[in-house]
């Protein structure tokens, strides 16, 4: 009595669960080859950057549960910007994806919705290019 058990909800608080769900979140990204993602808050925004394009993304809770996920995105100051509005359930994602010259990968920006966290992953950025690898390999 009086012992809690690691990953059960204290009486009066989810933060423990939340903490772990977001770990768990994290994990998950970690092991697809993502870079890295950070929580999102209702109602607070967060800066989107990919490539030449520039915008916002933020969510509200709907009354069915569902994370109601705004992200607005624009090309400059005078370009006419553009919205996507998603509806996300457990387990749901949302990509934004903008594509680059020929054969190079697209800028992929990622909202994940695990249990209660709504995760952002901004595009994974490449340290080092082929031709630095090669060049180290040579020498």
């Amino acid at each position: 009595m009086g012992r809690e058990c690691p990953g059960r909800i204290a009486r009066g608080g989810g933060i423990a669960m939340t903490r772990r769900s977001t770990a768990f979140a994290m994990a998950l990204l970690a092991t697809t080859g993502v870079a890295s993602a950070s929580e999102l808050a209702p109602e607070n925004g967060y800066s989107i950057h990919l490539d030449r394009f520039n915008g916002a993304v933020y969510y509200t809770v709907e009354k069915d549960g569902g994370y109601r996920v705004v992200a607005t995105m624009a090309s400059g100051e005078d370009a006419q910007p553009v919205r996507f509005v998603s509806t996300l359930g457990p387990g749901q994602r949302l990509m934004i994806s903008v594509p680059r010259a020929v054969g190079q990968p697209s800028a992929d920006f990622e909202i994940l919705r695990h249990g209660e966290v709504l995760l952002v992953q901004e595009p994974s950025v490449t340290l080092i290019d082929n031709v630095s690898t090669s060049a180290i390999i040579e020498e």
